[in-house]
């Protein structure tokens, strides 16, 4: 099999987080993952390579998201979601691809999006059991494909300028519809699947 790698940037203050006191997050994202982590500490440049034990490549996709999400804001643990589960996905919001360059429109979003005293991002967390992290000028977020979409959705509608009981109101409505699918899940007989 060829020698599979990837390259990811983060920024430095995250390089700590993703090495982990005395190197244990990255040793553990090496060895679950049996891929290799070649840190450049000076500029924030993260190879990520296949181990010749690694015979899925997808396992290169899946590093590269950790990677991000980790330089992206989110504690070790909780990207550690995407290790756990693996029908759990990374997406990322860059608000400078809606606002360009405009810091104070970034500022004044990520604002409405964390809301006062962090309210808005953790009802949005609570409602959709995804995590979001806000940082720097992107908003991340991780969950499975049903919670993060509408973890994403609910961010859109921010970003759009909706009032946040409309975003709430949302939010509600989703909840009661993933729980409804649950159960239905759970109630189908194993033959129907």
């Amino acid at each position: 099999m060829p020698n599979l790698d990837s390259f990811v940037r983060i920024p430095r203050d995250r390089i700590g987080i993703l090495v982990g006191p005395e190197g244990k997050t990255k040793t553990y994202l090496e060895t679950r993952l049996k891929i290799k982590l070649e840190v450049d500490s000076q500029d924030g440049g993260i190879a990520i390579v296949l181990t010749e034990e690694q015979t899925d490549p997808s396992m290169l996709l899946r590093a590269k998201d950790l990677v991000t999400a980790i330089g992206r804001g989110f504690a070790p643990e909780v990207a550690f979601r995407l290790i756990r589960n693996e029908d759990d996905v990374f997406d990322l919001v860059d608000l400078r691809l809606v606002f360009g360059r405009s810091d104070s429109d970034i500022k004044r979003i990520k604002g409405r999006i964390i809301g006062a005293e962090g309210k808005t991002r953790r009802l949005i967390e609570e409602l959709t059991e995804a995590n979001i992290t806000v940082y720097g000028h992107t908003i991340g977020i991780i969950g499975s494909y049903e919670e993060a979409d509408a973890a994403r959705h609910a961010v859109q509608m921010i970003i759009e300028g909706c009032e946040h009981k409309s975003v709430y109101k949302f939010l509600q409505r989703k909840r009661t519809e993933m729980k409804k699918e649950k159960m239905q899940l759970w109630e189908t007989p194993a033959k129907d699947r």
